[in-house]
């Protein structure tokens, strides 16, 4: 039997992954996957400690990796990140907008403040028009890549309570399916991926129960799927349900 060739076992090997808000959950979870695909990743987050811990466990797969802290609402942030990842790894050829929170975007709009939607929308929605700004630039220019944005279920579904938060979402799908049409002439792949409830850190609506929710990891193979896609395919859009229903 014929041994497997690197290009086989890692196929994103040579490829340089960022992954924003990658110091836990979903954004750590897909950084690793793409990281035992042979991707070389680019990762940030807020807090620099849990930044530097999931740096080590991409290390240890092993992986080139860049972890630098970044507030991907800031411009000037971005710009220092995204000069860094192509200086320090190489051309970026795949964007994961993955930073998000979760409260204070969920409550009745009448009890939320002005600086929680600010809040909330420039982390969820605003940073993934940022951040994919300055990126897809390059990206032109080589008329190569992909980008994914993770949002939610609940940028296709309303619920009480959830205004703030669904508001981020929405916007989320109809960016994301609008730089599709923008940059899908230039050989860019811009897809959504819309989850149900994660078990993670993430700050939520309340409790969870393991058995009805999905895992980081199944969100990470959904990237994987996309970031393996065939050249002449797109995937625009998946979402993704737990068997179980909550």
């Amino acid at each position: 039997m014929s041994s497997i060739s690197k290009s086989q076992a890692q196929p994103l090997h040579g490829h340089v992954v960022l992954v924003t808000g990658a110091s836990r959950g979903i954004g750590k979870a897909v950084a690793l996957k793409l990281a035992q695909l042979g991707a070389s990743l680019a990762i940030c987050g807020r807090d620099p400690q849990a930044l530097q811990a999931a740096a080590t466990q991409l290390r240890s797969v092993p992986a080139n990796v860049l972890a630098q802290p970044a507030d991907v609402t800031k411009p000037s942030d971005i710009a220092a990140l995204v000069h860094a990842t192509e200086t320090q790894l190489g051309p970026i050829s795949l964007l994961v907008n993955n930073a998000g929170i979760g409260n204070p975007g969920f409550g009745p709009v009448q009890e939320k403040s002005e600086e929680d939607w600010d809040r909330v929308l420039d982390t969820n929605l605003k940073s993934a028009f940022l951040v994919s700004r300055a990126v897809a630039p390059l990206m032109i220019q080589r008329r190569h890549g992909d980008i994914i944005n993770i949002s939610s279920l609940a940028g296709k579904n309303t619920f009480a309570g959830g205004a703030l938060y669904c508001a981020s979402k929405w916007g989320l799908q109809g960016l994301t399916g609008c730089m599709a049409e923008d940059l899908r002439q230039y050989g860019i792949r811009v897809s959504v991926i819309c989850p149900g409830s994660v078990a993670t850190e993430f700050s939520g609506r309340g409790p969870k129960d393991p058995s009805k929710v999905l895992t980081a990891e199944d969100v990470a193979h959904a990237v994987a799927m996309l970031a393996l896609q065939g050249p002449q395919s797109f995937i625009s859009e998946v979402q993704l349900r737990p068997v179980a229903k909550p």
